[in-house]
């Protein structure tokens, strides 16, 4: 019997992974196809293979269903985690690699719903639990609420059940800073902090609350943030990962200063790209307006990331000086702001950097205005003699001087000596020209 179930899941796996190279061949084909029924054709083969997929994906154990993520590329994970239901994902997690959890971690999680989430600690690990109402609390005693721009019932509800005031995640940016680190007279400590959000297409700074109220750690956003969800998927996963509510505070601190880091390789590498257009050459003008764009986007991000970084080590000397930490976590504390203090030289250097090639794309700008300019300067030399001899051709006396003569050979022999002054006045211009270059050769020889 053994045997045959073990049989069974490995036909399973390669059934997975044969209807996952079906379903990429089939849409490839599709999207080939310029017909009218198109979309319709689409629709039913995505249709079809997903739900073959799922069926297969979610009758598998954890464990194996963890084994076809590890072997698969970024992408295919992806798509994989997609087609596991959200009651079978916890248990997924728990046997995954670390290189897959960073993964789900960091995506961009559209969907994620903005119900109040509540996790306790179970066997080691964050389990997640959800609190609707009052008698969901009596049972439960977590050491972490999270709130994804919850409604004004949501705060309502969690405020009434433990006591404190949610603030409003709307109105998290109107604080004066003096007011962002406090703690209140009953011990309520209050933190407002900066968390970088970094997408493809743009990148900003989400306000964040959290509340430290009777070991319970209350967080409060306006937006998901990859840090969190990040953060949720280690300590589901890892046994003893947190302890307590500091615990877990200090740890998304450490894993924001972490997604700040990544997100400086992201500046280095935009970069690297604009490093490679500067020293070209030859740079026209629609390539140095590229460079300056990319320039101009890792100078918002780099900025947003040392603001960012700053808010991050105001945040752990506020806890550190509030005498509220353990001995391991004042260490872990040290370490965070030894990690930003290397980001600062990062960002530093890299405003030197961004300065430079910003100076060194406007002077290709400026060179090649210098030679539109110098063009325009040598045709004005050519002209201005022509200019002359040709006012003076259209004097009256130029007339009476060629009476004697027919008009179209007195004009023909004009036209052909204004020719021969213009070339000659430019092969002087580059007579000149080229033994200008040859002292400057001799020179630099």
């Amino acid at each position: 019997m053994a045997n045959e179930s073990i049989s069974e899941h490995s036909d399973s796996r390669e059934a997975i992974i044969s209807l996952l190279q079906k379903h990429k061949l089939l849409e490839g084909l599709v999207q080939k196809q310029d017909t009218p029924r198109r979309d319709l054709m689409e629709a039913l083969v995505r249709k079809q293979n997903l739900t073959r997929i799922q069926q297969l994906l979610n009758h598998l154990p954890s464990d194996e269903v963890a084994q076809i993520l590890e072997t698969l590329t970024p992408q295919d994970q992806l798509f994989i985690w997609d087609q596991i239901w959200d009651e079978n994902k916890e248990e997924v997690l728990q046997e995954v690699s670390v290189s897959v959890l960073e993964l789900l971690g960091k995506r961009d999680y559209k969907t994620e719903s903005t119900r109040v989430k509540a996790f306790e600690i179970a066997d080691g690990r964050l389990r997640e639990l959800i609190i609707d109402s009052h008698s969901d609390s009596s049972s439960v005693k977590p050491i972490w609420i999270d709130m994804v721009d919850p409604s004004f019932e949501d705060r309502a509800m969690i405020g009434s059940i433990f006591g404190i005031e949610m603030p409003d995640p709307n109105k998290l940016s109107d604080l004066e800073t003096s007011a962002k680190f406090f703690i209140e007279e009953d011990g309520v400590i209050h933190l407002r902090s900066d968390f970088l959000l970094d997408k493809a297409d743009e990148s900003r700074n989400v306000a964040v609350a959290f509340i430290l109220h009777r070991g319970i750690l209350f967080s409060v956003r306006k937006e998901e943030l990859p840090v969190f969800r990040l953060q949720r998927l280690r300590a589901l996963t890892q046994p003893n990962y947190v302890s307590d509510a500091r615990d877990l505070l200090l740890d998304l601190y450490a894993a924001d200063v972490e997604y700040s880091a990544d997100a400086l390789e992201d500046v280095y590498r935009g970069l690297e790209k604009a490093g490679d257009q500067v020293l070209n050459k030859r740079m026209t003008d629609e390539d140095a307006a590229e460079t300056l764009t990319i320039v101009a986007q890792e100078e918002d991000l780099n900025g947003r990331i040392r603001r960012n970084v700053m808010d991050t080590r105001r945040a752990v000397s506020f806890l550190m000086r509030s005498k509220l930490l353990e001995k391991h976590q004042i260490d872990e504390s040290q370490q965070i702001l030894r990690d930003i203090d290397s980001l600062d030289g990062h960002t530093a250097f890299l405003f030197d950097k961004i300065n430079f090639l910003m100076d060194a794309t406007v002077g290709f700008i400026n060179i090649n205005q210098n030679k539109v300019i110098k063009r325009l300067t040598v045709l004005s030399v050519v002209f201005m003699p022509l200019n002359v001899i040709a006012g003076i051709g259209g004097m009256s006396e130029f007339s009476m001087m060629t009476k004697d003569i027919p008009w179209p050979v007195s004009y023909g022999l004009f036209s052909i000596g204004l020719v021969i002054i213009g070339w000659l006045t430019f092969e002087i211009l580059r007579f000149f020209e080229r033994r200008e270059k040859l002292r400057q050769i001799s020179r630099t020889a």
